[in-house]
């Protein structure tokens, strides 16, 4: 009976301190809110797509439970920003962009959730970017506390696909590239989402960037030029496609400033955050279609791709594709992938590619000079070296087919990694298999003898001429795509004086005993 009394007792007490509190213990807030930041940045983002989800948390580190009277964007309902403040219910963020009686519990903290969606035409006429600003407040009066909000927005020139309603399924279908893809004559419908360039498309200047969607591609006949300085930006499973008779035009320039790359064509992701800058695969190919011709990329980088360029058919075009003074990053698969193709490269950097930085496969003919290909990926396990060659394809019905390789040189070239060999030469010798190396920096340790075949017998001089294995060539930064290499590396006077090519990847004049790779050496600054 006692016990049952003292819990009655108990629970009483309970209920009426439970009463108070929800009555009585949450009193104004003071002005004396604590932010994890006074300023939140918004990493710049193109007109009309929405950015990622930015937070702030707010602390209360006082001994009492505060209630917020207002918690508000400043614009108000106009904003262009959107608020979800978190901790106001237990069903979690709430939208909004103005709240009232916001309870905060003694020593504790909420967070609020900002994003963001910007026409920068409703709030400039004349302008390629605007910072648009803004500021939530807490409280008002003599209360009132800040916490500003910034975004930099860039106009762009969008390129996407038709969408329209399927009137049977009533489903939204998008807009698919139909052209010649088996070079038969015949058009054929293919799965590809895109469209083809109009007239007045062909030219991309550096004025705004380019924002793409789909498959951007250039018709039968037609050229696209891209200027120097022009930025062109690729959405998820987007690229760029150059037909049969068609041709790309990359007409970038050397730039003073190595830090804006102000004369450089850059082809990236259309996602702008910090996060997002080295990210593999946000986008899939720039692909010379079987077919097209006459192309030429100059002073380009081109990064975070699936397959930085994908190069098909027109071995013996050696107009296929020219290309000079170009950095390609962070592919997911390939760097370069040729297939049965013809590409004459100089001054040449390519790293951290997920299967190969270059791969020559199905034969073809290449020739590269002054090139750096390196492979330094860490985001998974890597199937294949830096460099990798062969004469064959294998197809989904796991039949082999052949192709010449009928030239593959490498002059002045680097081919080093985080791996070992850091080169595969795959043959079939039921078809040419044409290579050479001279003097190049090449990582291949076949101590083990795994390798066989005559074109691994490093000391034949008719394939490796005064080649240089297993010596690391002392890049500056491998980790940062930075490829420089130091007064003194095994590299540093090692190349044979080869062609017109005169000066480096960044314009350096070569001298008389020139580098091996795309970067003449240079003493580095100690840090």
């Amino acid at each position: 009976m006692k016990r049952s009394l003292y819990f009655i007792f108990c629970l009483t007490i309970l209920v009426f301190w439970s009463s108070c509190r929800k009555d009585f213990e949450f009193s104004p807030s003071t002005g004396s809110l604590q932010f994890s930041k006074d300023t939140v940045y918004l990493d710049t983002v193109f007109t009309n797509i929405g950015s990622s989800t930015y937070n702030l948390k707010v602390y209360n580190r006082s001994n009492n439970d505060i209630v917020i009277p207002t918690l508000r964007l400043a614009e108000g309902q106009q904003s262009n920003y959107r608020l979800n403040v978190d901790g106001l219910t237990g069903n979690g963020p709430i939208a909004g962009k103005e709240f009232e009686n916001i309870e905060l519990l003694a020593k504790d903290s909420m967070y609020i959730f900002i994003e963001t969606t910007i026409d920068i035409e409703n709030l400039v006429a004349d302008e390629t970017q605007f910072l648009y600003t803004d500021a939530i407040e807490f409280d008002s009066g003599e209360n009132l506390q800040k916490v500003e909000l910034v975004t930099l927005v860039k106009d762009a020139v969008f390129i996407y696909p038709q969408r329209y309603i399927d009137g049977e399924t009533g489903e939204t279908v998008i807009e698919t590239l139909t052209f010649d893809a088996d070079g038969d004559g015949i058009e054929d419908e293919t799965t590809i989402q895109g469209r083809f360039l109009e007239g007045d498309e062909l030219t991309f200047t550096n004025e705004k960037p380019y924002v793409i969607y789909g498959y951007a591609a250039v018709d039968e006949g037609e050229t696209l030029n891209i200027e120097a300085g022009a930025r062109v930006h690729f959405h998820a499973n987007s690229g760029l496609l150059v037909t049969n008779n068609a041709s790309l035009k990359i007409n970038g320039a050397p730039s003073m400033d190595s830090e804006t790359l102000e004369g450089e064509v850059i082809i990236e992701g259309d996602r702008l955050e910090p996060l997002y800058e080295n990210v593999p695969g946000q986008w899939q190919a720039i692909w010379l279609y079987n077919g097209s011709t006459g192309n030429e990329i100059h002073h380009a980088t081109i990064k975070n791709g699936t397959v930085g360029i994908l190069s098909d058919g027109n071995q013996n075009d050696d107009d296929k594709l020219v290309i000079t003074n170009t950095q390609i990053y962070n592919s997911s698969n390939f760097g370069i992938l040729g297939r049965g193709t013809n590409i004459n490269g100089e001054n040449l950097v390519i790293n951290n590619s997920g299967q190969s930085s270059f791969a020559g496969t199905y034969g073809g003919n290449y020739n590269f000079v002054h090139s750096t290909f390196a492979n330094y990926w860490t985001n998974s396990f890597r199937q294949f070296p830096s460099v990798l060659l062969n004469n064959f394809i294998v197809d989904e019905d796991n039949v082999t087919h052949t192709n010449p390789l009928e030239s593959a040189n490498f002059t002045n070239c680097i081919i080093y990694g985080n791996d070992n060999p850091e080169m595969l030469l795959d043959k079939d010798i039921s078809e040419a298999f044409e290579f050479k190396f001279t003097n190049c920096l090449i990582r291949f340790d076949n101590s083990s003898g795994f390798f066989t075949g005559d074109q691994y017998i490093l000391s034949d001089s008719d394939l490796y001429d005064s080649c240089i294995f297993n010596v690391d060539p002392e890049f500056l930064d491998s980790s940062n795509n930075k490829f420089q290499i130091p007064n003194g590396s095994p590299a540093d006077g090692s190349a044979i004086t080869f062609g017109n090519l005169n000066a480096d990847i960044t314009g350096t004049p070569r001298g008389m005993a020139s580098d091996i790779g795309a970067y003449e050496s240079s003493e580095f600054e100690e840090e």
